[in-house]
């Protein structure tokens, strides 16, 4: 299963969101958007507004979201 994080730096959401995937077992990578301002662009197009934005093989979101990466985490559990 492939998860892109998308995060700012400086961002507490984004720190917050990756220290949840790693501590629930996500594997995940990471892609900084201070140096990806035409990705950012795209994700801003998309009706994203905050990071991070957390994109995987089955849904997207953004913000730091627990309940969500629990429910990734039980899905690679069940896959």
């Amino acid at each position: 299963m492939t998860v892109t994080v998308f995060t700012k730096y400086r961002c507490p959401q984004c720190e917050a969101t990756k220290r949840q995937l790693t501590k629930q077992g996500v594997d995940f990578e990471v892609v900084d958007l201070t140096d990806n301002p035409s990705t950012l662009a795209q994700l801003q197009q998309a009706g994203f507004r905050q990071a991070p934005v957390v994109i995987t093989p089955d849904s997207s979101w953004s913000g730091y979201r627990p309940d969500l990466i629990k429910q990734l985490a039980e899905h690679k559990v069940m896959a």
